[in-house]
């Protein structure tokens, strides 16, 4: 892999990091499920994209009960998806195609198939093997109460958060019973994670994303959160900061990057993760979650820049995610945010207003400074799908007593090919999810060679984005509803969120328009545009 020039910024500061849920991506074997197989194939796609490099979702051996985020073997690829050798392939063809990798780690949890686990569970109470975990008598003269109050990680679930054993003991799980939490008091605990970093990066993945990154540390009381003091018993407590520290170390020997999972609403909290001893970028909520509202768009975007500022750390963008409602959807609905607690079945969505609101949300976010992550599928304006209820695979669903969709519709597998069996996601067996009916109008061959499609948009702003650089962000002046700025190199974005058209501020050339201006030059309702000054 080239290697940047010792007066270059860093390649994560402002990189394209394009998300792959393995499992939906390109089915190689034909068995309906994506595999590495599968993404190998497709890296001559995604190197024409333009992307600097692939966060893969876990990949790990799993019993896939929360979509692979229940690890059973860091150390191994699971076999539906290939073996770790491919893994090794996978990583250094992309890597010869100037296309980086950076792989997921889940340190909150494990799968309860795991071998610690196992050990632990059948080891009885009293037994070191225990100490990995939470585990605790229960309450109440017989011991059949729960040890806390603590509500799951899963919004709108009501099951508790500990599961009972035969042998009386309850462990701690802060999603499904199937991933127990691990105890990160447990020297063992840190020393194997320190392992598993060493593992990836020694087979070259250039980072590590951090999944649940503020839940590692627990209060060792385990109190009852209605009861108990600042700080939280188990959302990001100082102690982690020490743990991130060891693992920079690890980090550094390698060249590597950390970009965590951080949902806080303190900024300067938030920002104690980003000091230059600690992790190097975050994943950005806000910016995710916000409605279609520039006043509300330029707050997310100045407060996400002044979060990172003290700490010199670059922003991260990004518009969906395999957690999220597909922006197409949800750009296209009355409310435009996104929340777990308000999704339901049957929400709907104008799909033609939403796509054309994506298109112009896809330039905003490339724009801006930092990084931008694109999750499979954004890129090609696949909607939410709506999943048949005797199809829905994600356990919040179930968690939620059927209440909630789940996050399976923007898991649906990829369409590729228009012609070609399930869309050209593979050739010989159903999806392991459906897919809807029309899938194929959004394959990628389709898009390929229409200069009009999302793919091409998409193409075409990555292919551009350099001209913004790596400098600070200028607000221009602007009329409501608009959103205007510059970049240092130059370059200028302007957005247009209001109800009547908008004019352009003095430029000396169009680069780039989400869709074409009007017969006077200006810029239509839910529109962007990219101009050079």
């Amino acid at each position: 892999m080239a290697q940047s020039r010792p007066d270059a910024a860093p390649w994560w500061r402002s990189a394209v990091i394009y998300q792959v849920y393995v499992r939906s991506f390109a089915d190689g074997d034909g068995d309906g499920t994506g595999d590495l197989a599968g993404v190998r194939a497709r890296l001559p796609y995604l190197a024409e994209l333009g992307v600097d490099a692939l966060w893969f979702t876990p990949w790990y051996v799993s019993p896939l009960k929360d979509g692979g985020y229940d690890v059973a073997d860091y150390r191994a690829i699971d076999p539906a998806f290939g073996t770790l050798a491919e893994a090794e392939k996978l990583i250094a063809e992309a890597g010869e195609l100037g296309i980086r990798t950076i792989v997921d780690i889940v340190p909150n949890h494990v799968s309860d198939q795991h071998p610690w686990f196992r050990a632990a569970r059948e080891a009885g109470p009293g037994r070191p093997e225990r100490e990995l975990f939470h585990f605790r008598p229960g309450r109440g003269p017989d011991g059949s109460l729960p040890p806390n109050d603590w509500p799951s990680e899963f919004v709108g679930s009501t099951d508790p958060v500990w599961t009972r054993l035969p042998d009386g003991e309850w462990y701690l799980h802060l999603f499904t019973p199937e991933q127990p939490d691990l105890n990160w008091a447990h020297p063992a605990v840190r020393q194997e994670h320190e392992d598993i970093l060493r593992f990836w990066f020694e087979r070259g993945v250039a980072g590590v994303r951090i999944d649940s990154a503020a839940l590692l540390a627990k209060d060792p009381e385990l109190p009852d959160l209605a009861s108990a003091p600042d700080p939280h018993p188990y959302v990001d407590r100082d102690e982690l900061h020490d743990i991130y520290r060891s693992w920079r170390a690890v980090a550094d020997a390698y060249d590597g990057v950390f970009v965590g999972e951080v949902w806080l609403p303190d900024a300067e909290r938030f920002a104690r993760y980003l000091r230059p001893d600690e992790l190097h970028t975050a994943f950005n909520f806000s910016f995710l979650s916000c409605p279609w509202d520039a006043e509300r768009l330029r707050t997310s975007i100045d407060t996400t820049l002044a979060e990172h500022a003290p700490v010199g750390a670059p922003a991260t963008w990004v518009l969906c995610n395999h957690d999220v409602t597909r922006t197409v959807t949800r750009y296209g609905r009355a409310d435009t945010g996104f929340d777990f607690a308000t999704k339901a079945f049957g929400t709907p969505t104008d799909l033609a207003l939403g796509t054309r609101r994506a298109r112009a949300a896809a330039l905003l976010s490339l724009a801006l400074p930092g990084s931008v992550y694109l999750y499979q599928g954004e890129e090609l304006g696949l909607p939410e799908a709506d999943i048949p209820l005797d199809r829905i695979q994600d356990p919040m669903h179930a968690r939620s007593g059927g209440t909630a969709p789940g996050r399976d519709g923007c898991r649906v597998p990829l369409p590729w090919g228009a012609g070609e069996p399930y869309a050209g996601f593979g050739a010989q067996a159903e999806p392991w999810l459906p897919q809807p009916e029309g899938w194929a109008a959004y394959a990628a061959d389709r898009q390929a060679d229409d200069p009009g499609s999302m793919l091409t948009l998409y193409r075409r702003a990555i292919a551009l984005r350099p001209e913004f650089g790596d400098g600070p962000l200028t607000w221009l002046p602007s009329s409501d509803g608009v959103l205007a700025f510059a970049r240092a190199s130059g370059a200028l974005c302007v957005v247009n969120l209001s109800d009547t058209p908008a004019d352009l501020p003095a430029h000396t050339e169009l680069l780039l328009s989400s869709a074409p201006l009007d017969a006077d030059g200006r810029l239509h309702q839910d529109t962007a545009v990219w101009l050079r000054a």
